[in-house]
């Protein structure tokens, strides 16, 4: 690690976000960082630490009020897509809420509190596969209604009006399953640099004919490509935009190897699909400032409420397997377990609830158990980055890393039970005869499933024996 003292990044006029980088290694190398991102309308956020990711605006089961009360999230990540489904038809309702200079009325449009950093990103993450390729003037999407087309300009104009604390600039990005041949790979740079340009360009004019509206901070994003095959775009930013460029974001960690200096100042934001805490730290490690968690709400449907800490508290003993990174809550095991989720927590669910509650209400399908399983998993991510920042400050992290991984196994439990109902936009239909995703609410009692089957209808005149006949009806007490 490089010396202690607070490096200032960059000095950002006031509206503007600012970027602090408190700890840094040696100059020109990887490894992790503690910072402070400052946005100019939201509480500050210390790094490393992530970006809750949300669904239509919101953390999925964490209403407005439970968010305030019960969780501690910084900031979200949200999906332009999520809310221009009738775009091509008539005016989204996101559009038509009225500017104001003393709140953000996109905040208030998703219920979300003015001190939560707000994030807009023209995609989901991560993104569900779209079957068209993009365009030189847009990208693939999916909304509630379906897939359609994204274009530059409409994305620029959207983020001029709802003015995010940050947004992350269109990339030409390969979705899986897509190939990437020599002339798409030359064709992903030229694009994203056009993009960039237009999305910098839309918020200068705004930024000139409002100057009270606080200018959204730019993430250009790194396409997940070998440098030389990326070197114009990367010159393009260095050259042209970078002055307008607040921060990176990733979506491929090797990006990083080979990131230029002149970028090295910029806070980091992980697009990646991280799916556990061991992939959370490789990242970290690497200089990730900022990142996004998908693992977090896939526990929670699957009713898995995670169980683990960093700095790790326990030492791994010769012979003994790895301990398990969460609880699967709707084992039997915990009908009369009267003990919290995890013990010493702090969270509303553990200081408040056992695992027998959470046990039923997953057995009975209540709502109630995917909120709190939801509150209690963003609690030990709280937990989980807290003890990251003092490790990293401690000249620890390394060592403290290593034993994480000794102790831990290597993926989360095996969804077991049947999670909350999905819904359309969250996954894309393979076609016909796929089986459904989500099970029937209401079906046939199997003992009278056949009888039904083979019993013929009763005529509208049948009296009680006919009925009985027919296995409609049948005596009680003899009579």
């Amino acid at each position: 690690m490089a010396s202690t003292n607070v490096e200032k990044v960059k000095q950002f006029p006031q509206k503007m976000l600012s970027f602090s980088c408190l700890r840094s290694p040696a100059k020109n190398r990887l490894g992790p960082r503690l910072g402070r991102l400052a946005p100019p309308s939201s509480a500050r956020i210390e790094t490393p630490h992530y970006i809750a990711l949300t669904s239509r605006g919101a953390i999925p089961h964490l209403s407005p009020d439970l968010l305030k009360e019960h969780a501690d999230i910084r900031g979200v990540h949200v999906a332009l897509e999520d809310f221009i489904e009738r775009a091509l038809q008539a005016t989204p309702p996101l559009y038509s809420i009225p500017k104001s200079t003393a709140t953000n009325t996109f905040k208030q449009f998703i219920a979300l509190p003015q001190a939560v950093l707000l994030l807009l990103a023209p995609r989901r993450t991560p993104p569900i596969y779209c079957p068209a390729s993009n365009t030189n003037t847009a990208i693939s999407i999916l909304t509630s209604v379906g897939f359609r087309f994204l274009e530059s300009e409409e994305y620029a104009k959207a983020t001029s009006q709802l003015q995010p604390d940050i947004v992350v600039s269109m990339g030409d990005i390969v979705q899986l399953g897509q190939k990437s041949g020599f002339k798409r790979i030359d064709k992903m740079g030229d694009r994203t640099t056009v993009w960039t340009k237009e999305l910098i360009e839309a918020l200068s004019i705004e930024e000139e004919s409002r100057l009270q509206i606080k200018k959204p901070a730019i993430f250009a994003p790194i396409l997940p490509i070998e440098y030389g095959q990326q070197s114009y775009y990367l010159e393009q930013l260095r050259d042209e935009m970078r002055p307008n460029i607040s921060g990176l974001a990733f979506y491929d960690m090797s990006s990083l190897a080979e990131l230029p200096s002149d970028f090295s100042s910029l806070p980091r934001l992980s697009l990646d699909e991280p799916d556990s805490p061991h992939k959370l730290l490789y990242e970290i490690s690497l200089g990730i400032d900022l990142l996004t968690i998908p693992f977090i709400g896939a526990a929670t449907d699957a009713g898995i409420a995670l169980d683990f800490s960093f700095p790790s508290t326990d030492f791994k003993q010769n012979g003994t397997p790895p301990l398990p990174l969460g609880i699967d809550m709707w084992s039997p095991v915990h009908a009369t377990d009267l003990s919290p989720l995890r013990p010493q927590c702090k969270c509303y669910t553990c200081t408040r609830h056992h695992r027998a509650y959470l046990q039923h209400l997953l057995a009975a399908k209540e709502m109630l158990a995917w909120v709190l399983l939801q509150i209690h998993n963003h609690h030990v991510m709280d937990e989980f980055f807290a003890g990251v920042r003092r490790s990293i400050a401690g000249y620890t992290f390394d060592e403290d890393r290593m034993r994480f991984e000794a102790v831990y196994e290597r993926d989360l439990p095996e969804k077991t039970g049947q999670g909350p109902r999905v819904r359309g936009y969250q996954f894309r239909s393979i076609g016909h005869g796929e089986p459904k995703r989500n099970p029937l609410a209401y079906k046939a009692l199997d003992e009278v499933k056949e009888v039904l089957v083979e019993a013929t209808l009763p005529s509208p005149s049948a009296d009680a024996m006919d009925l009985e006949e027919h296995g409609f009806a049948e005596k009680v007490n003899g009579k």
